[in-house]
């Protein structure tokens, strides 16, 4: 099978040579750090770009760094990867920030937001609107230096195994769903479960849960959620456009040199990228399969559904601006760029693609 990889350019390869290449710069390292994920261990794309993120440092290195990436629960469980890097046990971590709304409900901004920004206004605003230096003010106050790694682009609204016709079938769903997405699914009557990826089909074809959201048809076929739930839905309202992160010990990336630094830094540039990329391409292909081969029923939310979380969606985020004086701060910054944002996207993006696909 043929393979297009982005970061052929800058010297990685296949994952059998990137782990030949580990091996080797282990053996050579003057830094071994660790690296800890919230994904399950080579998870496609999410646990993936994790790999190719600790592949990239040790080719760009010339092996003066070898990364050790550890899936969810190999070191730490999925949930304590935060913390496992604020404290040392870890170098680096690969995540999501709205996994941390526990530590600050700021971080769920540096994530997704729902009814927000799509990944290219993500990464314009954390690059040229301010919004990385809000996300380091914040990780700061834990030891941590934060950097976008990976994004999913607009995300599936989720697996259900009732027909969502109105907001009153809403009412009583329990549903895995995490971050701002999982606060608006409450105000709407259900119940958000957060749980790892890894544990996801287990509690839906259980009944442990009545629907779940992961990433969509890339991620959803990996996991084989189309086994344990009839209706794939759509939009990902909550999701659209999700930012897997990497975060840094500061106190271990201060102890590099100066290049090996920007080193790490910049390549996390490079996987978030790639991710985006990788999503793009595989989702359509994985979304066929999943309707064509498996009988999968794809469903779109209702108009007026949209309508309710949308506005739901405005009142929790709002509110949270409300609560905390950091997260005031995040929002200000998060809304004026949206709206610079919105105004550019429905002349540009919006307009072409009215404009390319009329019949």
């Amino acid at each position: 099978m043929q393979r297009r990889d982005f970061i052929k350019g800058v010297g990685v390869g296949s994952l059998a040579l990137g782990a030949a290449a580990t091996g080797a710069a282990h053996a050579k390292a003057e830094y071994r750090w660790k690296m800890v994920t919230t994904w399950p261990k080579n998870f496609p794309g999410l646990g993936t770009g994790a790999n190719k993120l600790a592949e990239l440092i040790g080719e760009m290195s010339g092996g003066r760094i070898a990364v050790r990436v550890y899936g969810a629960g190999e070191l730490v469980p999925a949930f304590e990867v935060f913390d496992a890097v604020s404290r040392g046990t870890a170098e680096m971590g690969h995540g999501s920030a709205y996994y941390w709304k526990g530590k600050s409900e700021a971080a769920q901004f540096f994530s997704t937001v729902p009814f927000g920004m799509t990944a290219q206004e993500m990464n314009a605003w954390i690059y040229y609107g301010g919004g990385l230096e809000l996300w380091q003010e914040l990780y700061g106050r834990f030891g941590l230096v934060p950097a976008p790694a990976g994004n999913s682009g607009v995300q599936m609204a989720g697996w259900f195994n009732k027909e969502i016709n109105s907001v009153d079938d809403l009412k009583g769903l329990k549903m895995r769903i995490p971050g701002l997405g999982g606060e608006v699914l409450a105000r709407a009557g259900g119940t958000p479960v957060n749980l790892p990826g890894g544990e996801l089909f287990t509690a839906l074809q259980n009944g442990t849960i009545d629907a779940t959201e992961w990433v969509g048809p890339y991620n959803d076929l990996a996991f084989g959620l189309y086994k344990a739930a009839r209706y794939y839905y759509y939009p990902g309202w909550h999701e659209p456009g999700t930012i897997m992160e990497a975060m840094v010990n500061r106190e271990a990336l201060e102890l590099l040199p100066k290049d090996l630094q920007a080193i790490v830094m910049n390549a996390c540039k490079v996987i978030n990228q790639d991710m985006l990329a990788e999503y793009t391409a595989r989702n359509p292909v994985a979304l066929s399969t999943l309707v064509d081969e498996h009988g999968v029923e794809l469903r779109r939310l209702p108009d007026d559904v949209i309508a309710k979380l949308r506005g739901l969606a405005d009142e929790v985020v709002a509110e949270i601006a409300e609560r905390d004086a950091f997260s005031a701060k995040v929002y200000t910054s998060y809304r004026k760029f949206l709206a610079q944002a919105r105004e550019w996207s429905a002349i540009s993006e919006q307009t072409y693609l009215r404009a390319r696909d009329q019949v």
